[in-house]
């Protein structure tokens, strides 16, 4: 039996919020980072741009882990591939909280990472396995809702922990968290045969369209931008703002209804046209890092560019239903390129920002940063956008 077998409207409900559980857990493990590294700074007597290597550390963990994990599971039982993520998960966090230097936390940083692509690729699998007719890109939506409310509520939550406790309570919960998902994903999530196995060199023939390529350069290099701004928000609000620290916690708040509100329509519009979606993000995202400089001066004000930017968050969806429609097979291999690629984004993002800052740049010109790596993506985002009209054509004509 395969899971949309044994799939009614309650039991699938079920089966995501236990998943949302665990994308709740990784968006807390990966975005509570950048609000705290002013503390980790402070802990180990290191730069803001030394301590971003925390959260390059991270974001390289998931691009290691995210094929192998996802190309050695592939053929494993889902719920036994993520019980397996949940437990790396948990050892991760648990060794970071312990961390007794900078470099001690790069590498359990690192070793986090490894199962966060992973999980977030066999969970959308999964989601994508279970959704109605049509649906597809709606449940996807869901599985990356767990990340987005973990901006709204966790990561201001932490900071606020971290601010008052110490950071390590906040990666130590984030453990903690990690074996109540387990239990919930293998309470809730059926044992059962996958219902598309998967072929190796279907999997690796997914590496030879260029329009592949073309589609993750999207995440990659636009995606960056996000991340630019948002690992060097705190900075912003306490160099450039100059309001308390509490109200690092309100624009974390405002980030992550962005996320979620962005994340919801987006998944609508990629039911639509998932093309046209993509672009239209990514110029609003120019304008919006452009805007970030000014606002900044003014809490209000940044307070609604920090929220607008959090809304394309949802181009994680977009992408992924694209990378889908243009490759039927080799759907693991998508699952792991497509983590691979935001999480090379954040890598890419708080490097170039930190070499900005490293320059002289103020921390608010971040944006100026982000909006070339949003123009960068909207460029790759044309040359998809021209592949798959000459591809259409191409099949029209045939």
């Amino acid at each position: 039996m395969t899971y949309s077998a044994s799939s009614t409207p309650l039991n699938r409900t079920a089966i995501i919020l236990a998943l949302a559980l665990g994308t709740f857990v990784l968006g807390l493990t990966e975005f509570s980072m950048m609000p705290m590294l002013p503390l980790i700074s402070e802990t180990f007597n290191t730069t803001p741009s030394q301590s971003g290597y925390a959260i390059s550390a991270y974001a390289m963990g998931v691009v290691v882990g995210a094929p192998i994990l996802m190309l050695s599971t592939a053929n494993m039982r889902r719920r036994k591939a993520l019980l397996i993520f949940l437990t790396l998960m948990f050892i991760g966090n648990g060794l970071s909280a312990l961390a007794n230097s900078l470099n001690q936390l790069i590498i359990f940083r690192f070793l986090s990472g490894l199962p966060h692509g992973a999980y977030f690729g066999a969970a959308l699998l999964l989601a994508a396995e279970i959704a109605p007719t049509g649906k597809r890109s709606s449940f996807m939506s869901k599985i990356f809702m767990g990340l987005t409310i973990a901006t709204i509520v966790g990561v201001p939550l932490v900071t606020l922990v971290g601010q008052n406790l110490s950071w390590r309570y906040c990666l130590a919960g984030a453990s903690i968290l990690s074996l109540i998902a387990y239990i919930c994903v293998y309470k809730i999530v059926p044992n059962v045969d996958n219902s598309k196995p998967s072929n190796l060199i279907n999997e690796f023939n997914v590496l030879k369209d260029k329009l592949v390529w073309s589609i993750l350069g999207i995440a990659i290099i636009g995606f960056g931008g996000v991340f630019c701004i948002y690992t060097y928000i705190a900075d912003t609000i306490l160099d450039i703002t100059h309001t308390p620290a509490y109200t690092i916690s309100i624009a974390m708040i405002m980030f992550g209804v962005g996320c979620t509100i962005g994340n919801y329509f987006m998944g609508k519009a990629a039911d639509i046209s998932a093309i046209k979606a993509t672009g239209i993000c990514l110029i609003l995202t120019i304008i919006f890092a452009l805007m970030y400089v000014e606002a900044s001066h003014h809490i209000w004000q940044l307070y609604i560019i920090v929220f607008l930017i959090g809304c394309s968050i949802g181009l994680s969806t977009l992408i992924q239903t694209l990378l889908m429609d243009v490759s039927p097979d080799g759907h693991a291999m998508i699952g792991a390129l497509v983590q691979c690629s935001f999480n090379l984004a954040n890598a890419l993002g708080p490097w170039l920002g930190g070499i900005a800052i490293a320059n002289g740049a103020l921390p608010n010109e971040t944006g100026y940063v982000a909006a070339a790596l949003f123009l960068g993506g909207f460029i790759m985002w044309l040359l998809s956008y021209l592949q798959l009209k000459n591809k259409s054509k191409l099949v029209l004509a045939s």
